[in-house]
């Protein structure tokens, strides 16, 4: 399950990395624009297995930011 960035912000932090076992609801990547972290969550359980920003990247709403296989 392919996870996307809901606004265009800059990366401040990675919270996951490639093979981690996520469950939903935890945070992958943080986000933050105007001074404000966003969070983007897994929306499901599963294995990631690719991580596409890193921190200091910029992404556009819609942009691919976390690759999840469900469990």
């Amino acid at each position: 399950m392919d996870v996307t960035a809901e606004i265009t912000a800059n990366v401040w932090q990675v919270r996951t990395e490639v093979g981690a076992t996520v469950a939903e609801g935890d945070e992958l990547v943080i986000l933050e624009s105007m001074k404000m972290e966003i969070p983007v969550e897994s929306p499901i359980d599963g294995t990631v297995t690719q991580v596409h920003v890193k921190p200091d990247d910029q992404v556009t709403e819609g942009d691919l930011v976390v690759t999840i296989e469900p469990s």
